[in-house]
């Protein structure tokens, strides 16, 4: 009967809603509630908005849920604000996040908006202000996947103008530049930028990118990382893995090289995150062989 096929029923299985797609959904979500506590019905008075932007009096009243929530805010003024935010979010996001796997790719983006924010308070302390916007954890997106594709080269709009084909880490290093210059001569004088950059905000959410990229993502782990080891006594310890092959009959080497390229085949496609424990205790397995030999 038709009904026994998978695809005519209903109960059929349906591939996950990604990372990407909720938090799309939940900046979108944020600016209409923004747009209707803003609106007259509320007498545009209504204290929410406050109590979620980045401020210098918010983190003085232990309002630590401000180093993230204002990621999730846009203007209400200039739609332009949340428009370029999402649709550089998105084309970044579509990359990235199939590399490092939900997770790990919510974790850069919340991780960013963090360091951003407190690079933004640190600058900010004495003068006040506040800040709304993703641009933090979008910079740190962009961090990373500059260094995962180092050496391709990319299509970019520079604010959405003309279009450049580059190495994607050349369009960083531009970016930081611009970011540094605003920087000097704008947001350290307590001017006010163009377009109403945060420059601090923004070299926060790259460092942070860089710090993850640099320590965490190549590696698997800061005690793993090939140009920093920590001291022995501070390294994690780790069980030896265990063998999925029984005792006294090891795996033959032709299958075992078998199954390695399969692995690193998935690795470049999907990322080191994407891997089973399995997986993981096969490459294991294979790098204790080509030890011995």
């Amino acid at each position: 009967m038709s009904s026994d096929r998978f695809y005519m029923r209903g109960d059929y299985p349906r591939p996950p809603t990604t990372t990407l797609v909720w938090l799309v959904a939940a900046m979108v979500a944020a600016f209409f509630v923004q747009l209707l506590l803003l609106s007259p019905w509320f007498g545009s008075s209504s204290s929410l908005p406050d109590l979620l932007r980045l401020s210098v009096r918010g983190m003085q009243q232990w309002h630590l849920w401000t180093l993230v929530t204002h990621g999730f805010l846009h203007s209400t003024s200039n739609p332009l604000h949340i428009i370029f935010s999402l649709i550089i979010l998105v084309s970044i996001g579509r990359e990235l996040e199939p590399q490092l796997g939900s997770r790990r790719f919510l974790m850069l983006f919340l991780g960013s908006l963090v360091f951003g924010a407190l690079c933004w308070l640190a600058l900010h302390w004495r003068s006040g202000g506040v800040h709304i916007g993703p641009g933090a954890g979008i910079m740190g997106l962009l961090v990373v996947l500059s260094c995962l594709y180092a050496g391709q080269q990319m299509n970019f709009m520079p604010f959405f103008v003309f279009s450049v084909t580059m190495r994607p880490m050349y369009f960083v290093y531009g970016l930081a530049t611009i970011d540094v210059f605003l920087l000097v001569l704008y947001e350290i004088p307590g001017a006010i930028t163009p377009f109403g950059f945060s420059p601090s905000i923004h070299l926060g959410g790259m460092l942070a990118g860089w710090l993850y990229f640099r320590f965490l993502h190549a590696n698997n782990g800061w005690d793993r990382a090939a140009s920093f080891k920590l001291p022995r006594w501070l390294q994690f310890r780790r069980k030896p893995p265990v063998s999925p092959a029984p005792p006294g009959r090891p795996r033959e080497p032709a299958r075992l090289k078998a199954d390695v390229d399969r692995i690193l085949d998935k690795i470049n496609s999907h990322g080191f995150g994407s891997l089973t424990a399995e997986e993981k205790r096969t490459l294991d397995a294979a790098k204790d062989l080509l030890s011995k030999n």
